[in-house]
This record gives structure tokens, sequence and C-alpha cells, in this order.
């Protein structure tokens, strides 16, 4: 490989929620950290050295993003996903969870209908609550130990003041890549009943081997009118602490929408290092993010083998996508505080547990896995070691 991703990064001191808040967030200070979605690799060098160059001009005053800017993210999107963009219909927003917000305040007034799809990433809940509008929940369904889509619970709650739908593609915490079928199926109601999908795609570089990443917005010209799109080099390239994301929107009038409220809100400046991250990312980054997904790949295997080998208790959710693994902890019989207290204090390992995902997440725990191998191997045995505590209870 010509990157190491096996180089252990102390990042202690560096202001990082996911290791400096420790004590706060979990009480114990000595825990591997494995939750909040950042990974433990350093971010690749021709980004660091695109910042250098730009830092060393000296002057850091307003700027704009550059025609670069958005041919980089069309082109990536292009050969990435196959789905042809037009640079005018890439939005800017300082975040993923900011656009979901954003979106909800644009496209929505209180008192209508936004369903999302738990188990699911928590801020999908609050975009909706914090702004008045009425969370419809549709569960996803496990079926042969995979999650899917429940299509008749979803036709059966939509009515008139149904009016968005938020979807994490690819999903998160349980790691499905959706296949064209069910992503049709899904825009098939939505466009029956005039409902807009609202996708968040910042994961839809990270699909591991064996799969592959559908925008929804790419499978039609029809279903890309009713759909905004959210992508991100955030989570591909490690860039979360820069701020910057894409919506991309192909209808004039909605788009036309989410700017204006991006303009009244006077958030759509960016910073400067997120747009020069952004274009090195998205043009010099294919052959890092192939190397980062077999590793990932390989962290994915370790997790499966020691789970089936040794802890017998905790059944995995093989991931298609995402570097974070859904942990099935139902059978060692503990739920919610006591299981997470369980990770914490007996196992020493911070993950999220499962309940904050909303409906369906009870039991389970979400591992982070974008982390040196050794990590990995150290967190596994930590675990091993604890729950062959509670059998010889």
């Amino acid at each position: 490989m010509m990157w190491d991703f096996d180089e252990i990064i102390p990042r202690e001191g560096t202001g990082s929620i996911k290791y400096d808040l420790r004590r706060e967030i979990f009480g114990n200070p000595d825990v591997i950290p494995m939750w909040v979605a950042d990974m433990d690799f350093r971010t690749p060098d021709f980004i660091l050295k695109a910042l250098e160059t730009r830092l060393a001009h000296g002057i850091m005053g307003y700027t704009f993003r550059t025609p670069e800017y958005f041919s980089s993210i069309a082109t990536w999107v292009l050969i990435s996903h196959g789905w042809k963009i037009e640079n005018d219909w890439i939005c800017f927003s300082p975040g993923i969870v900011p656009a979901l917000n954003l979106c909800t305040l644009a496209f929505t007034r209180p008192g209508d209908s936004i369903i999302v799809q738990p188990p699911v990433y928590t801020p999908f809940f609050s975009a909706v609550e914090s702004h008045g509008r009425n969370l419809v929940i549709n569960p996803l369904r496990e079926q042969d130990g995979k999650w899917v889509m429940d299509f008749e619970g979803l036709e059966s709650m939509v009515s008139e003041k149904t009016k968005m739908i938020i979807l994490s593609n690819p999903h998160n915490p349980v790691g499905r890549a959706w296949t064209e079928e069910e992503l049709r199926q899904l825009a098939g109601i939505c466009l029956r009943n005039n409902v807009l999908i609202l996708s968040d795609e910042i994961h839809s570089d990270l699909v591991l081997p064996g799969n592959r990443h559908m925008p929804v917005a790419g499978l039609s010209d029809e279903i890309a009118e009713i759909t905004v799109t959210c992508m991100a080099p955030s989570k591909t390239f490690n860039l979360a602490g820069l701020s910057t994301s894409s919506v991309i929107i192909s209808n004039p009038v909605l788009r036309k929408y989410f700017s204006n409220k991006i303009e009244h809100l006077h958030v759509g400046y960016g910073n400067i290092f997120g747009t020069v991250a952004s274009v090195a990312a998205y043009s010099e980054g294919r052959e890092w993010l192939g190397e980062l997904l077999e590793y990932i790949d390989k962290n994915v295997n370790l997790v499966m083998d020691r789970c089936r080998q040794s802890i017998p208790g905790i059944i995995p959710v093989r991931p298609e996508a995402t570097y974070m693994i859904w942990l099935d902890c139902r059978k060692l019989g503990m739920k919610g505080p006591e299981l997470s207290d369980f990770f914490i204090n007996k196992a020493g390992i911070g993950l999220n547990e499962g309940s904050q995902f909303g409906h369906g997440g009870e039991g389970f725990m979400r591992m982070n896995i974008a982390a040196p191998r050794s990590v990995v191997e150290k967190a596994m045995d930590r675990l091993a070691a604890a729950v062959s505590g509670i059998r010889q209870k």
C-alpha cells in the first residue's frame, strides 16, 4: 500500500470530540473510542499539501468557490456513481446535518409531516422535531439477518400532510447500500404521493467491495425532480472539521428555495480550507480511497471472524457500506444503559448504544472500525474477555 493505515496517531490534546471528551461522554477516559463517525487515519497527504500551499499564501480574506470546486465534484460523482450532474445544481452547505435542517426549513412548513426510517442517524429526528414538523416513523424490518425498508408500511402512512422523507443512502447505522430496485420502489411511492426525497448520501463513497452506491436522483429525470441529494468529502477523506458539503438539486424551483434559505441565514460563505480540501480530495483521491476501502473491508472481516470464533453472544451485521458495524448484542440479555455500561466499564470500549438511533435499535451497538488494525484487534480482545466473563458467572 502507498499509504500507512496502520499508523497510530495520538489525537489527545487536539480538541478531538472522539478522544478528549471521553470522560464527559463515557465517564471513563480510558475507553477505546469507537463511536463518533470520524476516522483515526491521517488525512491524505495530497490534501494536506494543498492546505499547506494555501496557508503559505498568508492572506485569509473573503473568498468564493471557483469553477474548479464545482467541476471537481461533478466529475467525481460521474466517475464514481455514473450520475451526470451540472455544476449549477451544486449548492453549498456547512455540513450535512445543517443541510438536513435547512432543507426542512426550505421545503416544509410547521405542521407538515416528514417520514424517517429508524434505526437511523440521530440528527434525522431533530431535523424534523426542532422545527415544529410532525415526525412520522416507518421502521426498517429485519429479514433473514438483513435490514430492509417496509414499503407497505410506508405507503400506508403517507397522508396529504406528508411532504418529505429523509433517506439514509447508504444507511447509517445498519450499513445497507440500497439496491436500484429498492430505491425505485421508494421513489415510486414518493412520486405517486408528491413526497420530496431528501437523500443523505454522505457515505456514498464508502461502499465496500461487492456492493455499489446508487444515487436516488440518478435513477431518472422524473425522480431527480423530487429529490434533494446531500454529499460531502468529509467522511470519505476524514475532513469533518472543515465543514464543507454539497446539496445537489436539479429542480430549479427547489434549488431556489434552498439557496434563498442559505442566503437569508448568511451561512453560505464556508471556509477557505474546506474549499481547498474538497478540490484536492475530488481531484486526486481515487487511488487513496481504493486502498482505504480495502483496509476497512479487512477490519470488517476481523470483527466478523472474531465474533464468530470467540464472541458468540454478539452477531455483527456485515456492512455493505460505511465504516461502522451494527452489532447485534441481544443474546447478551442486556439493553439500553445496562448494555452501554457493559461496553464502557467491562469491555473498555466506547460505542454508540443502539436505542439512540430510534425504533429497532434496542439491544444493538454501533462500532466505528475506521482505525488502525491493532486498535480494532485490541478492542475485540477486550470485548471477548468481557463476554467470556459473563459466560463464566
